[in-house]
């Protein structure tokens, strides 16, 4: 009989590895792939080939904190990465990601750009300097699709220096012909459609909580095969479903960071498999944003 049928293939000769070689393991950052992640690469992708027209589509990718939007950006910019261009002996980047400063002015939101491309500005520069050396950089590079991530941070701004941020952006989709994405917090989503001319263009993709349905045992599922227990967690247990998406509040981050507890918990005690008694049991540590909810007078 093949041992540790329950694990993929791949991940069968990790459970063979000491204790504390898999609780390592289990630490340490990985992918997990699930739907609304599939569709938001799906969308990137497309837009990474999408012909140059003079109005780019755009893409939004949006959830509360801790939805993995972050984690998703990441991936897409791994899967494109840097290409040497021998013809001219520069380097080709066809994914530029970045993070919205956290203050929406212009000169900082170049320096930031020129920052992911690898050109940092030393010394000041002037605003029009900055914007001529981001988009001529941008297209030194062949950058096909720019990619913004925590754009909520534009929220900081009062209503006029949202207004000139938002036209900044769309100004340089237009100047360069090139498909923006923007991620962020539900927020994001109403600050970009106080520019009708921006708004236009950006299909979304919203990463909801999760909730006890299919997609949910699929992620389980995901967790069950590559976790290294050496016994089979029954995580498609009805009550051990409910009680991870009541501990977790339905964010991802936080079911993670549940099972990889969970997973620990059964190699050190023994039991080498997730079991309902283990999360009765579990440590109660509220994140800070489930602890604010149950504050009196707290408004969701």
């Amino acid at each position: 009989m093949t041992k540790y049928e329950h694990l993929l293939n791949e991940h069968r000769p990790v459970a063979d590895l000491p204790d504390a070689d898999r609780i390592q393991w289990i630490r340490a950052e990985r992918w997990i792939n699930h739907p609304n992640a599939e569709l938001a690469l799906a969308g990137m992708s497309d837009l990474l080939t999408y012909p140059q027209r003079n109005r780019m589509p755009c893409l939004l990718i949006h959830g509360r904190t801790g939805m993995g939007k972050t984690k998703i950006l990441k991936k897409f910019h791994r899967d494109h990465p840097r290409i040497a261009d021998p013809r001219v002996g520069t380097m080709q980047v066809p994914v530029v990601l970045m993070q919205l400063p956290p203050e929406p002015n212009e000169v900082p939101f170049y320096e930031e750009l020129l920052g992911a491309m690898g050109l940092p500005l030393v010394g000041e520069v002037s605003r029009t300097r900055a914007r001529r050396m981001a988009r001529e950089a941008l297209k030194i590079i062949g950058a096909r699709i720019l990619i913004i991530d925590e754009i909520h941070a534009l929220l900081v701004g009062g209503d006029r220096q949202q207004r000139i941020f938002l036209n900044v952006i769309r100004l340089l989709a237009n100047d360069l012909e090139m498909p923006l994405v923007c991620a962020g917090t539900p927020e994001a989503r109403r600050a970009l459609m106080t520019d009708n001319g921006l708004a236009d263009r950006f299909e979304s993709v919203e990463l909801p909580r999760w909730t006890n349905g299919l997609e949910f045992r699929r992620l389980l599922a995901s967790f069950a095969a590559i976790l290294p227990l050496r016994q089979p967690s029954d995580l498609d247990q009805e009550k051990i479903r409910a009680a991870i998406l009541k501990l977790s509040d339905g964010i991802t981050v936080r079911i993670v960071r549940l099972l990889e507890r969970l997973a620990i918990d059964a190699i050190l005690r023994g039991r080498e498999c997730i079991e309902l008694s283990g999360l009765d049991t579990m440590p109660q540590r509220a994140p800070l944003l489930s602890m604010e909810r149950l504050r009196p007078g707290f408004a969701s």
